[in-house]
């Protein structure tokens, strides 16, 4: 008889057709749905997503929003997926058309208020602070 409960989350890794389909994207969409409609299962293949979208994606618009979606499910699991889709995201989205959005979901809507505090503590915010607002000091 079982005296506890084992749980064993278990990884499903993308097979070959899919991945085919992904790297054939176009723009980061279908990436960025893969993850959104597979969120349960696709924490094991994180690496490969995360440098497909980064390959595909030019403006940052997917990569940001995946980041953001990421956030929104569990922003502690997927800290590193996080950190890495924000840092592609400066750096791709030149036109600030996408990073705005990141900042009262990251950082509450207070985030103005406290730059010199989240500056020091999250480089991320920094670099986006600067690239939106260049002439305001941290």
């Amino acid at each position: 008889m079982w005296e506890g409960v084992l749980i064993l989350k278990f990884f499903v890794m993308i097979d070959d057709t899919i991945k085919k389909r992904l790297e054939a994207d176009a723009d980061g969409l279908a990436t960025y749905e893969y993850i959104a409609n597979h969120i349960d299962n696709c924490a094991a293949d994180m690496d490969f997503l995360i440098e497909n979208m980064n390959r595909v994606d030019l403006t940052g618009q997917f990569v940001i929003s995946a980041a953001r979606y990421l956030f929104a499910i569990d922003r502690e699991g997927f800290a590193d997926a996080i950190d890495r889709l924000v840092t592609l995201g400066i750096d791709k989205d030149r036109e600030r058309r996408y990073l705005g959005a990141l900042m009262e979901q990251f950082y509450g809507v207070d985030y103005a208020a406290r730059a010199e505090e989240l500056s020091a503590s999250d480089n991320n915010f920094r670099r986006i602070y600067k690239r939106l607002f260049p002439q305001g000091a941290i």
